[in-house]
């Protein structure tokens, strides 16, 4: 029988060395039931992180199964070259709940090229390669995602044809801003975001893109209202706002079904990837017509609304509306900070509990201090799982534990999760 220390001498022999299992002892996934993964030798865990918010309604889910094997008996492939109606239907269905008026849709295999997309699009329809985006942000791994990207850890390449200028964002924490209240905070945002519009604008900036939570960044998430606030400015400017909802949207945060919608502001192009298509490769870009129409020349995407993909689409996005998988969000969100919230005021490693619904964020800190603490939020990580319960990590230092369930988690299972979450932070003292 294989193991998993079989899979991961293999895994480190012939993948490349920049990417690297979570684990010390690394963990296979094996086959998955709803909320629960197995590995290759038969052992169980609670699956609280989804492969990166990606198995966003459980694993195996039956609707999701039955809809990929229907297509898979008709036809796997066809790109944007032909007619297929998976893919339209699925487009129609998108631009339905994108809050976006008169959208049009463009699916693509990932979110970094959904971010390469709407930064394609943001600079022929402003004729700039000025950009804004966030400090803190990750935005993806090709060159064009790795230039509007503020993450030392992910940061690979700075090679660029865009001039892109980083502005203060939602990480509280360690901002110059983190003794303000919420509006003062917003508003000390705003009034930096404007001076660097003065002093770096060189002929008018395409766009800002921004995460309304930041995933890879730890789930900084700034106080509502915050991109409205911003948006203002931008309007003033003609500067366009993209909202990259690849970790935040399609109901995860409870309040909202987008990221965007606790702002105040609509944006002008909606980028989306990694839970829509229920571990299936999906992503894709949602713009207004006159935006996404600007391009002249010709383009296709080979594997982009892919009618096996668009299937499984189609599938998540129903069973998600069905089953109002949003309230669902809120209420286990809701029960996760009830339940860690006194914990981490207790526990003096734990600086900050942040985020939204079923996305929200352990930031790991020395005692007394906002020094980040890598190696407690290491341990805390390979605790959690040796009690049966994966979660993620992330964060600009290493140093805080992502906790993402399923969208149709029960309550049970919640409790079960985080049972093993609070023993694992007492056990820390």
């Amino acid at each position: 029988m294989v193991t998993n220390a079989d899979l991961a001498e293999r895994y480190r022999a012939i993948l490349p060395s920049f990417i690297s299992p979570l684990y010390e002892r690394p963990v296979s996934i094996d086959r998955g039931e709803g909320s629960y993964v197995f590995d290759c030798e038969g052992t169980r865990y609670l699956d609280f992180f989804g492969g990166i918010l990606t198995t966003m309604i459980g694993h195996a889910n039956p609707v999701v199964v039955e809809a990929v094997q229907a297509q898979a008996a008709k036809v796997m492939h066809t790109s944007t070259l032909y007619l297929n109606e998976e893919m339209i239907s699925f487009a129609e269905e998108v631009a339905a709940v994108s809050g976006i008026p008169d959208p049009r849709v463009l699916f693509t295999t990932s979110g970094s090229e959904a971010n390469d997309t709407a930064i394609l699009l943001a600079t022929n329809y402003r004729n700039s390669n000025q950009v804004l985006a966030m400090r803190n942000s990750y935005h993806g791994r090709s060159l064009t995602a790795q230039a509007i990207t503020s993450h030392r850890a992910w940061s690979t390449s700075s090679y660029s044809g865009l001039d892109v200028q980083f502005v203060q964002g939602g990480y509280r924490l360690r901002s110059p801003f983190r003794q303000l209240d919420d509006d003062a905070f917003t508003n000390a945002c705003v009034e930096d975001l404007v001076q660097l519009i003065d002093m770096t604008d060189s002929g008018g900036f395409s766009a800002l893109i921004a995460e309304p939570i930041q995933g890879v960044g730890g789930f900084a998430t700034p106080p509502d209202g915050f991109f409205g606030a911003m948006g203002k400015v931008l309007h003033s400017e003609g500067i366009l706002f993209i909202s990259d909802e690849v970790q935040s949207g399609w109901g995860r945060t409870g309040e909202h079904f987008w990221g965007y919608e606790a702002h105040g502001i609509t944006p002008d192009a909606i980028t989306f990837a990694k839970g829509v298509g229920n571990g299936i490769t999906l992503a894709g870009i949602v713009a207004r017509a006159e935006l996404m129409n600007c391009l002249t020349r010709n383009s296709i995407t080979t594997f982009g609304g892919n009618p096996l993909s668009t299937a499984a689409g189609r599938a998540t996005l129903r069973y998600l509306l069905e089953n109002d998988l949003q309230a669902n969000a809120a209420a286990r969100g809701a029960q996760m900070h009830e339940r860690l919230a006194p914990v981490c005021d207790a526990s003096p490693h734990v600086a900050e509990l942040r985020g939204k619904g079923l996305m929200q964020g352990l930031e790991f800190c020395h005692a007394g201090s906002i020094e980040p603490d890598a190696a407690t939020t290491a341990a805390v990580l390979e605790s959690a799982r040796d009690r049966g319960l994966l979660v993620g990590k992330g964060g600009l230092y290493g140093n805080v534990i992502r906790i993402t369930p399923m969208l149709n988690v029960t309550e049970a299972e919640m409790d079960e999760g985080l049972d093993i979450l609070v023993q694992v932070i007492e056990a820390l003292d």
